[in-house]
């Protein structure tokens, strides 16, 4: 594998600059990246380093995810990509007949009756227990030191973090742990989650199983039902993560590799698949058909997976038949190049996360991703254990026809996905942009300016995004020019203001390997769109 002919001229106004190193960690909170790089510098490996971020991200990202999370891995072992899906899935209660019952036709967004089986815990262990070097409490301690001794709140994750008290402080749990001062804490403030340093301690000696079958368990599944809830310390025991196969589609030399569903990331490999369609390559950058082909492609992607996509062993269309070739020119002969196009793609699905990437000089990458999914995901907070739980069950709809509906047992439609690029069957660029339905958007923005125009990771991160909306409403970043937004409007997109402070338009780490000469090492880059950054050494 030659190396590839980025441009390292600076494009796009940053706070970032690539960072080259043979061991590398890429996370959206500086503390979480150092956790990383510790066990990296004491002898661990790329997936031990993921999991001490991931555990740290917990403790310094608390809005984005949480123990009581879900999460999805990507692991290049030096010889093979493996993937993990530890999304969590319906206690065996859940029935449509109970929500409708009690909700009527939509699913509820906060609460006890939003919270899947938290799986993020389960994940750490399984990679580990396949993967890692050092041992789980090892890989949790700077997690734990930063509970107890506290840190200073990050700008971005204070606002993402402010924002969300008015619509929580009155959910159980959440004020006493979350607003200690009676609100969010102050940028620079020092936040202590002390109690979640014993749960951390007990997580790691008891491999993972006390999330599930001891004392973690039993305050889980008590505070939930105390609170309306019904799920069992049997739900929380007999879950277990699952080991998948990713799929992939090639694409002008690369192969883009997501996770098979319940996630959303086929949406990428099925615009990719669109855009072969059409003489992307030839488009200069940053002008007006420059947007508004992918963003075409994109939404058609979206009317095909918010119809179809949930637990894979619930799907009536196999995952294989939607980026089928013939299924792909059917759907690309809609675009146009001259209209935008309403593919009727539904509503986009709300939430955000962290992701993260590792590397180390063995060759191992890491492609990682864990959520509460909304701010603060369900807004309940188990107190004295410091667990705040995910709200992924309103993944799920209420409609008895759709392949989505919700079912006891079953893993609901996700939005956090894990990327991984090879080239030639070799490693290339494990990857990720979270936030809601934006994740499969931003691989495949950064991807083509990579790919297609040679802008080195921290550029294409940089540069400006868009977002599909609903219909032909599109939102468009600041810095996109207004000739461009102007045009875009000419051709019927409908460009609207994007409300949601707390996604906005994602945020990615990227980690890029240089050449087949591990001694060469890798590049990476962070979003400045957090707090975060990549280090390395």
């Amino acid at each position: 594998m030659n190396a590839f002919p980025f441009d390292w001229h600076t494009q796009y106004p940053s706070r970032r600059s690539p960072v080259f190193a043979r061991n590398i960690v890429a996370t959206s909170q500086p503390l979480a990246a150092q956790a990383g790089l510790r066990m990296l510098a004491s002898g661990g490996n790329a997936v031990d380093a993921a999991i001490a971020a991931a555990a740290a991200l917990t403790i310094v990202e608390p809005v984005s995810c949480g123990l009581g999370g879900d999460a999805f891995a990507m692991v290049w072992d030096g010889h093979r990509l493996h993937g993990l899906n530890a999304s969590g899935t319906a206690p065996a209660s859940w029935s449509l007949t109970y929500f409708t019952r009690r909700y009527g036709s939509v699913f509820p967004q906060r609460g006890a009756d939003t919270v899947t089986i938290p799986g993020a815990v389960a994940g750490w262990a399984a990679l580990h227990n396949r993967f890692g070097r050092l041992s789980l409490s090892d890989c949790l301690e700077p997690a734990i030191e930063l509970a107890c001794q506290g840190f200073g709140v990050t700008p971005i994750v204070q606002t993402k973090w402010a924002a969300q008290v008015d619509a929580l402080q009155s959910q159980p749990g959440f004020a006493s742990t979350f607003m200690p001062h009676g609100r969010a804490p102050f940028v620079g403030e020092r936040f202590v989650l002390a109690q979640a340093a014993q749960t951390l301690r007990r997580i790691g000696q008891s491999a993972g199983r006390d999330a599930y079958e001891g004392q973690t368990a039993e305050k889980i599944v008590g505070f939930l039902r105390e609170h309306g809830g019904r799920m069992t310390l049997a739900d929380l025991r007999e879950f277990q993560p699952i080991w998948v196969e990713p799929i992939s589609r090639e694409y002008h030399g690369f192969a883009l590799h997501e996770l098979p569903p319940n996630g959303q990331g086929i949406a990428a490999l099925i615009t990719l698949g669109l855009l072969d369609h059409f003489d992307f390559p030839s488009l200069a950058p940053d002008t007006v058909t420059f947007f508004h082909l992918p963003i075409e492609a994109m939404k058609a992607a979206f009317s095909q997976v918010y119809r179809h996509v949930t637990d894979d062993r619930h799907m009536i269309i196999e995952p294989v038949a939607l980026l089928d070739d013939a299924r792909l020119a059917q759907l690309a002969s809609r675009i146009r190049l001259d209209a935008a196009t309403d593919f009727d793609q539904g509503l986009p699905p709300a939430g955000d996360t962290v992701y993260l990437a590792t590397a180390d000089a063995s060759g191992m990458m890491v492609s990682f991703i864990q959520s509460n999914y909304m701010g603060f995901g369900s807004g309940l907070v188990v107190p004295d254990i410091g667990v705040s739980l995910q709200n992924r069950g309103c993944g799920f709809c209420l409609e008895p026809n759709h392949p989505n509906v919700v079912a006891p047992r079953k893993r609901p439609f996700h939005t956090i996905i894990p990327a991984f690029l090879t080239r030639n069957g070799a490693p290339q660029m494990c990857f990720g942009v979270m936030g809601g339905n934006m994740q499969p958007q931003g691989h495949v923005q950064t991807l083509l300016r990579m790919i297609d125009h040679h802008q080195n990771p921290q550029t294409a991160c940089d540069a400006p995004r868009w977002k599909v909306q609903r219909g032909l409403q599109i939102s468009l970043e600041p810095s996109i020019p207004m000739p461009v937004r102007q045009g875009l409007a000419d051709l019927g997109h409908q460009i609207v203001h994007e409300t949601d402070s707390y996604m906005d338009f994602g945020s990615g780490q990227f980690i890029w390997r240089l050449s087949d000469d591990l001694a060469d090492g890798y590049m990476a880059a962070s979003d400045h769109r957090r707090d975060g950054c990549a280090v390395g050494f």
